[in-house]
């Protein structure tokens, strides 16, 4: 049975920021199952396929208000809207579920995410913490500057091979492909790789990638708390995660070392 939140801030205090990531990832990951299961509200946010729950409003309220009680100086910026300076310079991004559309459709492909960082999140200073929990299939990946690990398990340093070899995981939603310069930049690469995959939760996707089930991810215009987990288990197994502005837009693109330079160079000369 999952602890009330008051319980779990209680057994709680004596963790370290990794221990208390993973665990609130992973109470919210089930927070958001289980209220699935039971029957969720959904509304709409810019586009019939950007939409949020209930459960995603519930599982940000959990993780904020663990935050509030057991990091109370460091900042929070959540998704749905949460938002807290830190005094401390320490920042929690957190997605309570990524993935939203695959959610409310009844797919396993969705996942509650977090970063923890100091500076300012969209340029941050330090990558400390990632947590990602992927609830359906009972799997969470943790993530500092050093290592990468999945359910317990290090994963290994990625091996360099090129994007011609590789399948690539991205999102470019159907607005963007009316945009001459996006989608024209966006074939750039596309054209190049072994076979393109399209998901629809970018964390998982580059978790996916840290561990090798995905050779590397491009999408345009990702929020901090998107990108931030899975940066984060990337360059932790000696990957590279990097941005590149072209077509107009800021590009976010992830893999091994050799992949993301193919892409860089792709999306420079387009």
């Amino acid at each position: 049975m999952r602890p009330t939140t008051e319980e779990f801030i209680a057994s709680h205090a004596h963790s370290t920021d990794l221990e208390l990531a993973r665990d609130l990832v992973e109470y919210a990951g089930s927070l958001a199952l289980e209220m699935r299961d039971a029957g969720v509200a959904t509304d709409f946010k810019t586009s019939i396929s950007d939409v949020v729950t209930d459960a995603d409003r519930a599982a940000e309220e959990f993780v904020a208000r663990a935050l509030e009680a057991l990091r109370p100086d460091d900042g929070i910026v959540g998704e749905e809207g949460t938002a807290k300076h830190s005094a401390s310079g320490k920042t929690w991004i957190i997605d309570p579920v990524d993935g939203t559309y695959n959610f409310a459709s009844g797919s396993d492909y969705f996942c509650s995410a977090l970063a923890v960082v100091t500076g300012e999140p969209s340029a941050p200073d330090e990558l400390l913490v990632s947590a990602v929990n992927r609830p359906a299939l009972s799997t969470t990946w943790l993530g500092t500057p050093d290592q990468a690990t999945v359910n317990g398990t290090a994963l290994p340093l990625l091996e360099d091979a090129p994007l011609s070899t590789l399948s690539v995981a991205s999102y470019l939603h159907p607005t963007s492909m009316q945009v001459d310069d996006i989608r024209e930049t966006w074939l750039r690469v596309a054209q190049g790789a072994a076979t393109i995959r399209m998901f629809g939760a970018g964390s998982i996707d580059l978790a996916t990638v840290a561990a090798g089930g995905v050779g590397a991810w491009i999408q345009h215009s990702v929020a901090d708390w998107d990108w931030l987990p899975g940066k984060i288990l990337v360059e932790a197994v000696g990957g590279a995660a990097v941005k590149v502005d072209a077509g107009g837009v800021t590009w976010c693109v992830a893999g091994n070392k050799q992949a993301v330079a193919d892409i860089t160079s792709a999306l420079e000369n387009s």
